[in-house]
């Protein structure tokens, strides 16, 4: 009962959520500067006339008060319509649907790819060497403070341009993955290794992996099937960073890699002020956001009966 009532208090404040995402970025996209009546035109080379311009503005509504924009925009929200594509001519649900297939590809194989290489270096290097640790922790302090479009670009010139191993734009198949993918996980990786291998080695010391240790089991098997699962719970808590991480990142990499997503596409939407395109894609991002954070809470007690007590 607490739980369902903790969940049902996260739904409303998710709708709080969803509505200050969009009145952000609806503020902030139409007080940048430019004018949306000619972006809908073709932009500054189509060169429109007075009359084509005023004819925009009065089918868009674009000719009336921020705040009457605005509201019609919540107004339209509040019954599901994201209206429709200044650029494309679509409404903005059919864009976004022809966009995300791509972008969820990429971010599920970069998140697996994440969390896989951090639970396997996080195992073999925590209570280890000093020396095994300083180059570890060396090696993710580089890899998280690095931009994706400056680890992507050395990825290209290692392995593209230099052994050849992948192409190098908008290829198919897992050659064409390997990279992007790679760009968006090895953050992930460097941070997630950071958490776990600290909360393994705290875990390590405590008195039911010394009981397991003298019942014979040996220090592999102890930390897969003792010390790992109370060591997940920081993954379960960064999951919203994860998430973050891969939407954010696929931004910069679908642009970088010319592949087609809904990073590419919010870039397109924000260069010619496609207000509809951006504001459906923050909403989407701030949905999927909250729902994350509800899948937590539910995922503590899971994975920790005494989250589920407490």
């Amino acid at each position: 009962m607490k739980l369902l009532k903790r969940i049902l208090w996260r739904l409303l404040a998710s709708v709080g959520v969803l509505w200050g995402a969009a009145t952000l970025t609806f503020v902030t996209i139409n007080i940048t500067g430019g004018d949306t009546a000619l972006a809908i035109l073709g932009g500054p080379d189509a060169l429109p006339t007075a009359a084509a311009l005023a004819r925009v503005r009065a089918e868009y509504g674009l000719d009336q008060p921020l705040i009457v924009q605005y509201g019609h925009y919540i107004g339209r929200l509040a019954h599901g319509d994201l209206g429709e594509s200044y650029r494309l001519r679509i409404p903005v649900t059919q864009a976004i649907s022809q966009q995300i297939g791509a972008t969820i590809e990429l971010a599920l194989c970069a998140g697996v790819i994440g969390i896989a290489l951090s639970v396997l270096l996080a195992i073999l290097t925590a209570g280890r060497t000093r020396w095994m640790q300083s180059l570890s922790s060396g090696t993710e302090l580089v890899l998280s403070s690095m931009p994706s479009f400056v680890l992507g670009i050395l990825l290209l010139l290692a392995f593209s341009f230099h052994w050849h191993w992948f192409p190098v734009f908008d290829a198919t198949g897992w050659r064409g993955m390997a990279l992007p993918a790679l760009t968006l996980a090895l953050p992930i990786v460097a941070v997630l290794t950071q958490v776990l291998r600290q909360e393994l080695e705290d875990i390590l010391e405590q008195p039911f992996i010394v009981t397991a240790r003298a019942r014979g089991m040996s220090d592999m098997a102890v930390r897969l099937r003792h010390a790992l699962r109370h060591a997940m719970i920081p993954i379960v808590t960064l999951s919203g960073f994860i998430f973050a991480s891969l939407l954010g990142g696929a931004v910069v990499v679908e642009t970088l890699f010319v592949r087609q997503g809904i990073g590419s596409l919010m870039v397109d939407a924000a260069t010619n002020k496609d207000v509809p395109v951006v504001l459906g894609i923050t909403l989407l991002a701030a949905l999927i956001y909250t729902a994350v954070n509800i899948a937590v809470d539910i995922l503590y007690g899971l994975i920790d009966p005494r989250m589920r007590v407490a």
